[in-house]
C-alpha cells in the first residue's frame, strides 16, 4: 500500500504535498534501519497504520491558518507529521522525551522540508507555550494525558469547535472517559473504508484556558 491511498481520501493536495506523502516511505524505511521508531510489521503498512491513521484528526477537525498545534509523545513523528503536511499554515511542535526518536522526527523534517515543524526533545510538562489543539495517538490512559498537558491550551478558540485534545484511541473506551461527560468520541470508520479502522477513533475532549 503506497501514498495513493492518501490521495484517495485528500484529492485536492498540491503538487509539493504528493511529493511530500511520497516521500515519507523511503524516508522511514531508511531511518527505521538505523532507529527503530516504527515496528516491522507497521513500516511495510505506514500510509495506512501511521499516515492515514494520523490524518484521521484532520477529517474531524481540519485546522485554520495559523493554527498552533502540540503533537504529544511524536514518536517517530505521528500524527504531527503527515498533519503538518496537510496544514502548511499551520504550525506544529512535536515533543518527545525520547532524544532518538526526535532525532527521526528532526531528520525527516528535514528530508521534507517542512517550515512548519518545530520538533523538542523533553518531556510535554516542562514546556512553556500554549495551543490551540493538542493532538497525539494513545500514549497514555486520558487521565493520565489531561495531568500531562495542564495549562497548555490557548485562551481563544479560532474555531468552531473550543480548543483542547484530539486524541488518536482504539477500542472501548467507557472506562477511560466516564469522567469526561463532555468528551466526543468519532468512529473513523466513518470517514475511512478500511477495515483497519474499524475500532479506531479520534476523542474530541475541550479543554478549559487555566492563566
Amino acid at each position: 500500500m503506497n501514498a495513493e491511498i492518501v490521495f484517495k481520501y485528500f484529492p485536492n493536495l498540491s503538487d509539493i504535498q504528493r511529493q511530500q506523502f511520497v516521500a515519507l516511505e523511503n524516508l522511514y524505511k531508511d531511518w527505521n534501519l538505523k532507529i527503530n521508531v516504527v515496528s516491522r510489521k507497521d513500516i511495510e503498512d505506514l500510509y495506512l497504520r501511521h499516515v492515514l491513521h494520523s490524518l484521521g484528526i484532520a477529517m474531524v477537525q481540519p485546522f485554520k491558518p495559523g493554527s498552533d498545534i502540540l503533537d504529544v509523545g511524536t514518536g517517530g513523528g505521528f500524527p504531527g507529521i503527515p498533519l503538518a503536511i496537510l496544514f502548511p499554515d499551520s504550525k506544529f511542535t512535536l515533543v518527545d522525551s525520547i532524544g532518538k526518536k526526535i532525532k527521526v522526527v528532526e531528520e525527516v523534517v528535514d528530508g521534507l522540508q517542512l517550515q512548519n515543524v518545530t520538533p523538542i526533545n523533553k518531556r510535554v510538562e516542562d514546556l512553556d507555550k500554549q495551543f490551540d489543539f493538542i493532538v497525539s495517538r494513545a500514549v497514555a490512559a486520558m487521565p493520565t494525558f489531561v495531568h500531562w498537558v495542564k495549562g497548555k491550551i490557548k485562551k481563544e478558540s479560532k474555531h468552531e469547535r473550543r480548543n483542547g485534545i484530539l486524541y488518536l484511541k482504539g477500542g472501548d473506551l467507557s472506562e477511560e472517559l466516564k469522567d469526561y461527560r463532555n468528551a466526543q468520541t468519532l468512529e473513523l470508520s466513518d470517514y475511512f473504508s478500511e477495515d483497519f479502522f474499524s475500532t479506531k477513533k479520534v476523542v474530541y475532549l475541550p479543554l478549559k484556558f487555566k492563566g
